[in-house]
């Protein structure tokens, strides 16, 4: 199939684009900046979601549309709110109707489980309204739509937006942990390769017009992830808590009392919590100590070739 993935140069949406060149399908990524991880099996687009001719021009003769652009990170929402808007929902909107005009056989849009509770702020408010317009389309204009879901997210190419990479760096550079909640805070973190291969799994014609959760398996208090932290240190790290009421972040779950449910879906394999943490922390040391290699389990310092 022709896929077009609004987004495709970040985090997840570049991980998504990846598992779907893997499959066979020609993908097209639109962002606004050049993906560092282009293949040469892909195509780029550089543009705005908000320019009306680069979206028009994205989705046509695409059999489906994925969007994963927008201001995904709840502190820079809360601190955005009107680029949130602007970006998130009518972005959102925008290729929605694109898609409507050159009848694109599914749209998949990229939402959160905020949506399902009362935290996360504009960040929440901005899923919430994606998704009320994309159920919207699909029952006027019988537009197809599948709604992901995400939890916690973490693994290659995450920046310091994302909480463990920034757990990781913080621990690494300063041997302290700040955190906006509390040690008793629950998370399901997803590694993102997991959530991209259960990603890859919806174009099955059964995910149509559903809304699907895909979190991790591994349930996990905030306290006993940074625990996990120092014991692969080998070192004592010291957590700040703020307890901030005004984070955004939920406690022990995002979900209240909501009408539409969701299905969820988890990978029969996934990486596990300290495995994929150990490759974060191996990562950020690298990106810290550029002049040394592993060698036989070791780091030595890189020779001189000059």
């Amino acid at each position: 199939m022709k896929i077009t993935v609004f987004g495709g140069s970040g985090f997840l949406g570049s991980h998504i684009c990846d598992k779907l060149s893997d499959a066979g399908h020609h993908v097209a990524i639109v962002d606004v900046r050049p993906s560092p991880w282009l293949r040469t099996d892909q195509t780029m687009l550089t543009g705005d979601i908000l320019d009306e001719n680069t979206v028009r021009d994205a989705v046509q003769r695409a059999d489906m549309v994925f969007n994963y652009a927008g201001i995904a990170d709840i502190g820079e929402a809360n601190s955005r709110p009107v680029d949130t808007a602007r970006i998130n929902v009518l972005g959102n909107v925008m290729v929605l109707e694109a898609c409507r005009q050159a009848r694109v056989r599914r749209y998949v849009f990229a939402s959160s489980l905020y949506v399902y509770g009362k935290s996360g702020g504009f960040y929440r408010c901005s899923k919430q309204a994606c998704e009320l317009y994309i159920e919207n389309y699909q029952a006027m204009h019988k537009l197809p739509y599948t709604i992901l879901r995400y939890g916690s997210l973490y693994g290659p190419r995450a920046d310091a937006r994302n909480a463990i990479h920034r757990f990781v760096h913080e621990a690494l550079t300063s041997g302290t942990i700040t955190y906006y909640g509390s040690p008793t805070a629950l998370r399901e973190y997803v590694h993102v390769d997991d959530a991209a291969a259960a990603t890859l799994a919806i174009l099955d014609q059964e995910f149509e017009n559903q809304n699907i959760i895909i979190s991790g398996n591994q349930p996990m208090r905030v306290g006993d992830l940074f625990r996990m932290i120092s014991e692969i240190l080998g070192r004592e790290v010291t957590v700040r808590y703020q307890d901030d009421p005004n984070s955004g972040h939920y406690q022990i779950t995002p979900y209240s009392f909501m009408p539409k449910i969701g299905r969820k879906l988890t990978p029969p394999l996934s990486v596990d919590l300290g495995q994929g943490i150990l490759r974060v922390m191996e990562e950020a040391h690298k990106k810290l100590h550029p002049q040394l290699h592993s060698e036989g389990g070791y780091l030595l310092p890189t020779a001189d070739k000059s």
